[in-house]
């Protein structure tokens, strides 16, 4: 983000905008739609933005301007995909209700299976729909070091391994359109080519025939260090090799530095340090502080000794751990600041919940020429609503 979208996003901040608030920037979003379009023109590959990473469709209409659709998790996300983004719904689980799997078939262009027994049970119904058929497979190989995030570690149930697979795709291949593996997280393009490598020497000689290869999300493709021709080199290249199409999900990087979370400065304790008690939850409002775990950043602060004041910020719930992390600043906070946090965009508004009762922050979006518009409020319905 350069010094003039933050100097704007400041502004914002210490105007009338009630806290805690989800603030879209609907321009850096279009920027990053824009990178990845134009993946898209240099290879003729499918681009599919991932619902799980970021859902919020007031932006949508811009972003279906862009890309060939979404994918999705399960009934709820293909539902959402189908009617608010309007293009190509490709639907992915671990595995399928048989409750939900008709309205799921409605919704999709194409359905990803991570079983042989799930393909077996409703592929034929997905067939008889004119709705393709996708195999999820373990690539053996990938480099995310965060073992909660890593799809192909030991035991991992994402993907049929290549022991599985070798022996059972024969008897079902007349079913099947696609492969599809996914084994990144926040990556560049060279893990792609290295995981290509082994997806290759275990599933190359089954692609034959075929109508395309998803290479999953993960890829941190609009990242400023990001190697884009290296992609494009891949994709083009395995196309050629295999006369199939390329698909690729990336949903972090759709929205990558492009929303803000700001918070207010509720009260400051003392216990051995300063404590900032903010308006916004780690916990309840960005989880993944806490899961991941990492420190986000804020617009102006420094880390832990860079400047002269030094505060610990923790979010206002009963839980002990909700800290968000150790920050200095060049002036001493009082309570009523305003502080922003970065890229929080992605796996926020999705994961976030009302724990304790504490209410979800408003979402708002900066539309092209500035204008500020406040598309969802938060209150006690929403948390009561979500109890019985």
């Amino acid at each position: 983000m350069d010094t003039k979208h933050a100097t704007s996003i400041m502004k914002i901040a210490k105007g009338s905008i009630e806290t805690p608030v989800y603030l879209l920037d609907e321009s850096l979003i279009e920027a990053n739609m824009k990178i990845l379009r134009h993946v898209k023109d240099s290879t003729g590959c499918k681009v599919f933005h991932a619902l799980k990473a970021y859902a919020s469709f007031a932006t949508f209409p811009m972003m279906s301007r862009y890309l060939d659709g979404v994918c999705a998790s399960g009934l709820n996300e293909a539902r959402l995909g189908r009617e608010e983004f309007g293009k190509e719904v490709h639907t992915f689980s671990a595995a399928y209700r048989e409750t939900e799997i008709r309205d799921i078939l409605k919704y999709s262009d194409s359905i990803i299976f991570n079983s042989f027994y799930q393909l077996e049970k409703y592929g034929k119904a997905a067939k008889n729909k004119g709705i393709g058929i996708g195999l999820r497979v373990n690539p053996g190989y990938s480099e995310v070091e965060t073992e909660i995030y890593n799809p192909c570690a030991q035991y991992s149930r994402l993907g049929i391994v290549h022991s599985i697979f070798r022996r059972e795709f024969p008897q079902h291949r007349s079913l099947v359109d696609g492969l599809h593996f996914h084994a990144m997280c926040q990556q560049n393009a060279d893990v792609l080519e290295r995981i290509l490598g082994s997806f290759e020497k275990y599933y190359g000689k089954f692609i034959k025939g075929l109508k395309w290869v998803n290479f999953g999300g993960g890829h941190h493709i609009t990242r400023e260090d990001y190697d884009i021709e290296l992609l494009i080199q891949l994709i083009n290249a395995f196309k050629l090799k295999y006369g199939v199409q390329v698909h690729i999900e990336p949903g972090e990087a759709s929205v990558y530095n492009t929303g803000f979370l700001i918070s207010t400065v509720l009260d400051i304790v003392k216990n051995k340090a300063e404590i900032a008690i903010m308006d916004a939850s780690a916990e309840a409002h960005m989880p993944d502080v806490l899961l991941m775990p990492y420190r986000p950043n804020i617009l102006g602060s420094g880390t832990r000794n860079e400047k002269a004041y030094r505060y610990r910020l923790a979010g206002p719930s009963c839980l002990a751990g909700d800290v968000i992390g150790d920050y200095s600043f060049d002036k001493p906070l009082k309570r009523g600041d305003k502080l922003i946090f970065t890229d929080m965009a992605l796996y926020s508004i999705v994961k976030n919940t009302t724990f304790n009762g504490i209410n979800l922050p408003d979402i708002a979006v900066i539309r092209a020429g500035g204008k500020i518009e406040i598309v969802k409020k938060f209150g006690y319905r929403d948390y009561r609503d979500r109890q019985s």
